[in-house]
């Protein structure tokens, strides 16, 4: 006979993970940096990436309980690469509270970075022996990856143009591999076949995708009272979006002009409004939505290859469509 295993909703399993979070995710983390740490992560968060991994590792059989570690450590590597964003951003401010190097100066806010990222190893290491390997084999590949593109997002910064593919590249290390690694990871906890951890890991990249470039939409073309944030700061920015980049391969040199002049416009209002006219005559809002669609309808199909069925399965559709279809 099957056993039907209870499956958590996403609001349960972040619950769960915040209980273990603050009461036993950061045992034997050095006091001198506990404050600092704990200023980033007690901010108040969405929790995908550790919600993922558990909805994941459920979905295949497997016990949250025994997932929390690395969960967890997923979560404070995501956190590492935040509290060093900042500082190479110079932000003062992340979800309307202070940075880390803000708050405890750079020195700490470096050092505090480098402890979270030698904890999430920590915690990695208190996985069930027989998954540690793969686990930790899948840890080194996206730890990397994160950094190979932050590099490259930090490089655009000072290339005025950036070729399409290179973007979606940028984007896919920044962004994607660290969610698909997470639902990864869930699902080898949950003993999932090689199969299911493939295409577990194709829908991850291809929700990241289509996750980041509704971000470059919203930014643009969202509504400012749900999207919580002014609309219009990558244009403000000078910031590499998909919007971006497909404008400067289908504009003719007279709006390429145009969208340089844009670049060093100093009155903000007028700089959006333009900007935004540039992309409307170029139909490319029409076509960073058709690409995102794109993107979701393939992470779909990933996730209806999964073995274990539709009902097993079902978390993970629920979460795929809170992620994409959001407002914010």
């Amino acid at each position: 006979m099957t056993t039907i295993h209870k499956k958590h909703s996403a609001e349960a399993l972040k619950a769960i993970f915040e209980d273990y979070l603050f009461f036993k995710g950061y045992e034997n983390f050095p006091d001198v940096l506990y404050k600092a740490a704990l200023q980033i992560m007690k901010m108040k968060a969405k929790r995908i990436r550790p919600v993922l991994l558990l909805t994941a590792c459920e979905a295949f059989g497997g016990n949250i309980e025994e997932a929390l570690d690395t969960a967890c450590a997923i979560e404070t590597y995501h956190n590492f690469t935040l509290v060093h964003d900042d500082i190479i951003d110079e932000a003062d401010i992340r979800r309307n509270e202070a940075t880390v190097h803000k708050m405890f100066g750079i020195n700490k806010a470096i050092l505090t970075g480098d402890a979270m990222l030698l904890h999430a190893i920590h915690l990695l290491n208190k996985a069930p022996r027989d998954k540690h390997f793969a686990l930790l084999t899948a840890f080194e590949k996206v730890a990397a990856e994160v950094i190979e593109g932050e590099q490259y997002d930090v490089d655009f910064e000072d290339i005025p143009e950036v070729p399409l593919d290179e973007y979606i590249n940028m984007i896919r290390l920044k962004t994607s591999v660290l969610l698909a690694a997470s639902l990864h990871m869930g699902a080898i906890l949950g003993n999932a076949s090689a199969e299911d951890r493939k295409n577990i890991y194709n829908f991850g990249e291809k929700l990241g995708l289509a996750f980041q470039i509704k971000d470059d939409y919203l930014d643009t073309f969202g509504d400012q009272k749900t999207f919580g944030k002014r609309i219009g700061g990558d244009i403000l920015q000078n910031k590499k979006t998909y919007l971006l980049c497909l404008s400067l391969t289908k504009a003719n040199e007279v709006q390429r002009q145009e969208i340089f002049r844009i670049f060093d416009e100093k009155e903000e209002e007028k700089k959006i409004r333009n900007m935004k006219s540039i992309y409307e005559q170029l139909d490319v809002h029409k076509d960073t939505f058709a690409i995102m669609e794109k993107f979701y309808d393939e992470a779909l199909e990933s996730l209806d290859a999964l073995s274990i069925g539709r009902e097993q399965s079902q978390r993970l559709y629920e979460l795929a469509e809170s992620i994409y279809k959001r407002s914010f």
